[in-house]
């Protein structure tokens, strides 16, 4: 994680401020040597939900050197712009994409959980490698779906009020000023956690009495957390007790998404209009958790076959993971799946906590080099250096 004064200067209130303070940071920065290995296309920017600005992820991704960086907002893509220029500025090669979810009426996952841990029916994608010059486009298609989200989000904070009545949260006086919406980004169910957190803090307090408070609540913590909550010096407590927060929680208040989520087909025809990469994010079953920290839980691998079947008849033509996230034998499972239906493969795993590395380890391993050149034609796709042609 980066010092906390040259966060505060790379999170400045506008993007021209994080910039010009960026270009200082940099001034006086020693960083390590880039490692080629190292990519990661996923980060998430205040204009999701993050801890980082676009300016300062890619400073925090330079400053664990990483060889290039790639912004993956929720239904936005409005940090895009700052982020590619913060590349140039720190020497980083940036991609930037979207992430969104769509609905699965009419195929055969119709009525199936697949990635989506809170709604069945509703898979989560990514929108890769887009063209810088239908970066807009991209984000003002999406601007009537952020908003339709505004509303399930207000319904959300109405749930919230109701199973916590102390809470008293308001959307427009709580919520909205934690994210970046107004310059196009989004409102997500972290920014409701993350209210709420604040708001205990406010009432309770940190340490020993937000630790009792989660008790009385009915929220069983395991050591580390407890560990995390006496933790009153950490900067980001909040962000350690919306995770307690999150998981206690959403599931109780959670409203299901349809207006704001578009069909897949309409989706398809979105990517292949502006250029983008359209990929689908496999999540995989979480049996004994490779990373330590997912509960138990079944997602698509029962019908991987039929996924993969539905990707080929939807004309989606690329799938993104998370190396860290599986076991080999899924991996295995999942490339080789790739591989037979002729799949291009991405990756990238989230950024959106500050205890996270921005480093993926598991890219060291010689099995996933294709990643890296995967990585490299997205950047030269991006900047018209290389064609793609994924859809045929």
């Amino acid at each position: 994680m980066i010092g906390q004064a040259i966060l505060s200067k790379l999170n400045a209130p506008t993007r021209e401020e994080r910039l010009e303070n960026l270009r200082e940071a940099v001034g006086d920065a020693q960083f390590p040597p880039m490692v080629d290995a190292y990519i990661n296309n996923h980060i998430h920017t205040t204009y999701s939900f993050s801890p980082y600005s676009p300016a300062a992820s890619v400073y925090a991704a330079r400053a664990e050197g990483l060889r290039t960086a790639g912004i993956v907002d929720h239904d936005s893509i409005a940090g895009a712009r700052e982020f590619i220029e913060a590349g140039k500025i720190v020497g980083i090669p940036t991609t930037v994409g979207m992430e969104c979810r769509a609905r699965m009426d009419g195929t055969i996952l119709e009525g199936r959980r697949t990635n989506n841990p809170d709604q069945v029916n509703v898979s989560y994608m990514t929108l890769q490698g887009v063209p810088h010059e239908k970066i807009e486009y991209l984000n003002d298609w999406f601007a009537p779906r952020r908003a339709a989200r505004n509303e399930r989000n207000r319904k959300m904070v109405a749930n919230i009020n109701t199973l916590l009545p102390d809470a008293s949260l308001d959307f427009d006086r709580d919520v909205l000023p934690l994210s970046e919406y107004a310059g196009g980004g989004v409102v997500t169910e972290r920014h409701l956690m993350y209210a709420l957190a604040k708001r205990l803090v406010e009432r309770v307090g940190k340490g020993q009495p937000m630790a009792d408070c989660l008790a009385d609540l009915g929220l069983s913590l395991g050591a580390k957390q407890w560990e995390q909550m006496l933790n009153v010096s950490y900067p980001f407590y909040e962000y350690d007790l919306l995770a307690v927060l999150k998981s206690a929680f959403i599931p109780k208040v959670y409203v299901d998404a349809v207006e704001e989520c578009p069909q897949i087909d309409e989706l398809v025809s979105l990517a292949k209009e502006v250029g983008a990469v359209l990929c689908y994010s496999y999540l995989g079953d979480v049996g004994q958790s490779v990373t330590g920290d997912k509960k138990p839980q079944k997602f698509e691998d029962d019908y991987l076959d039929d996924v993969f079947t539905f990707l080929k008849d939807s004309g989606v033509p690329a799938v993104t993971y998370m190396p860290t996230r599986n076991t080999r034998a899924q991996l295995e499972r999942l490339r080789g799946l790739c591989e037979r239906h002729g799949l291009f493969q991405v990756s990238g795993e989230d950024i959106n906590s500050p205890r996270q590395s921005f480093i993926i380890r598991a890219m060291e391993d010689p099995m996933f080099r294709n990643l890296i050149d995967a990585t490299w034609r997205l950047i030269d796709y991006e900047t018209g250096k290389r064609p793609m042609d994924l859809y045929r």
